[in-house]
């Protein structure tokens, strides 16, 4: 499992993964990041994975081999990854509406929606060309099309946290929160 942390200084600990599910622009990477630093926790980059297990980029796995393939490898992948110890895991935007991956999260993490409006999610994934479900004529059509049928799933998850043009600071803190109260995030000293 990759872990970005070196230092731990966090006050709370996780006892389980914690899922971080959403569109493509809704800042998983980013949040999750400063997530699992709050919380002491490995992050671990669900795309990045499936990167490093196929030895290409998602563009080039999507371009090669096509979306059903590229969804088998990532289902493989994320089951491997909820295996893993508590982490703080970000998942591509498709990866929770998987069934299988949607029952195999819910089973080994909590999982938080990052509720993201379809404004911001252009404005952040329209600066990026590594998007291969937006490559057609109108990605802004595209990108409200997937919101709007992958809304309904993402509503599933455990907890919600809004995102948007918060910092990112801001948007862990809340789901650091939840995760307290849920028990999820325990006292450091409690955990050991």
């Amino acid at each position: 499992m990759a872990q970005t942390l070196t230092e731990n200084t966090a006050r709370n600990r996780l006892t389980r993964t914690v899922a971080l599910v959403g569109m493509m622009g809704a800042g998983k990477s980013t949040i999750g990041r400063k997530l699992a630093q709050r919380l002491g926790a490995p992050f671990v980059d669900a795309d990045t994975e499936i990167e490093r297990a196929a030895g290409c980029s998602i563009p080039d796995i999507f371009k090669t081999y096509g979306e059903v393939a590229f969804r088998d490898g990532e289902r493989r992948v994320i089951a491997r990854l909820l295996s893993d110890p508590p982490h703080v895991l970000a998942m591509g935007g498709g990866a929770f509406i998987d069934p299988e991956t949607q029952s195999a999260t819910k089973a080994h993490a909590v999982s938080i929606w990052l509720d993201t409006d379809l404004e911001t999610l252009y404005r952040r994934v329209v600066r990026r060309s590594n998007r291969p479900m937006l490559y057609v004529d109108d990605p802004r059509a595209q990108l409200g099309r997937l919101l709007e049928e992958r809304t309904p799933t993402y509503s599933t998850a455990d907890l919600t946290v809004k995102g948007g043009d918060a910092p990112a600071d801001a948007a862990a803190a809340e789901a650091e929160s939840l995760l307290v109260a849920m028990g999820i995030a325990v006292a450091a000293d409690a955990a050991t």
